[in-house]
């Protein structure tokens, strides 16, 4: 009696053991392996730029469906290819950020399944997953707060490649971005890494308009409501010119004396115009005042030598 009993214990065991577990094992790893496949594939078809009918217009028809109600800071001169090119690196950067989290969320729960299907009591493993967890928390806060950083710059798209942008320490163009770093490069042509988590503050020179500020100084005994009007017919005349005309939005303004010196005065000029011209028209602005100033015979505090010609 207790022979054939032992030997149906036996029976139902291995059956468990032999049948069952693996059947059910094999069942969690298909439906966590489906289920990746299913949400990788729908973040796939979210962050692909589809095309549309010409009808919606080029760039709405090529922007990755993710992206495509999220708000937009794009440069104004920016092109149909650089707008569409920022969107669809935006959703790429979200969209493996997406993949990322799906697959381990999935990973975490196929374990702890099949810890199950094994008989392990995984109430310990949750508890030691908390204090791991946030024992890692506290060991890579930097880490993680790049990534939480660059997760929601991405997401309100505080800059992109190709904007001009003071992060504080590193001033230039940006020339990718990441979720954890950004690379800017300046004018010296250096290439800064700048780790989102330590950027404080963004300044973004290329998002809607730029103001373009000229500077000049005259001499003391200049005539400044003369050295004032010509100043701004040399602007009037210098924005109207082909060359600059496409940058400018806006009138020149003359806002009149902005600093006194004991041997010179400094008028300041601002002008509107399109997002990273600032600089282009700035100089072009400058040389056409001071040409004007020389044909006028308005004093300038420094000595003079050739006068520029009119090509120069």
């Amino acid at each position: 009696m207790d022979v054939s009993l032992l030997a149906f214990e036996w029976t139902d065991t291995s059956r468990h053991w032999l049948i069952e577990v693996p059947i059910r094992i094999v069942a969690y790893l298909v439906v966590a392996l489906i289920i990746r496949f299913l949400v990788h594939r729908m973040i796939d078809r979210a962050t692909a730029a589809k095309s549309g009918n010409e009808a919606d217009g080029a760039e709405r028809s090529k922007t990755p469906p993710l992206v495509r109600y999220l708000r937009d800071r794009v440069p104004s001169s920016a092109t149909t290819a650089q707008v569409v090119a920022r969107r669809q690196q935006r959703a790429q950067t979200i969209g493996s950020v997406l993949k990322s989290t799906t697959s381990i969320v999935l990973l975490v729960w196929l374990i702890l399944a099949l810890l199950n299907v094994l008989g392990v009591n995984i109430a310990p493993f949750i508890a030691s997953a908390g204090v791991v967890g946030l024992a890692i928390g506290f060991g890579a806060q930097n880490l993680v707060r790049d990534f939480v950083t660059g997760v929601f710059m991405l997401l309100e798209d505080q800059y992109g490649v190709g904007d001009t942008v003071d992060l504080g320490e590193a001033v230039g163009e940006v020339e990718s971005v990441g979720l954890r770093i950004t690379t800017v490069r300046d004018i010296d042509g250096t290439l800064w890494y700048v780790r989102n988590g330590e950027i404080a503050r963004v300044g973004n020179m290329s998002q809607e308009y730029a103001i373009a500020r000229i500077e000049v100084p005259v001499a003391l005994t200049a005539d400044l409501d003369r050295a004032e009007r010509v100043a701004l017919e040399a602007a009037e005349d210098a924005v109207a010119d082909e060359s600059l005309s496409a940058r400018v939005i806006g009138e020149p303004k003359m806002l009149g004396v902005q600093e006194m010196a004991p041997d010179l005065v400094t008028l300041r000029m601002t002008v509107k115009v399109r997002p990273n011209a600032q600089w282009a028209v700035q100089r072009k602005l400058r040389r056409a005042i001071l040409r004007a100033y020389d044909e006028n015979g308005i004093d300038l505090p420094y000595p003079t030598g050739r006068p520029l010609a009119a090509g120069e």
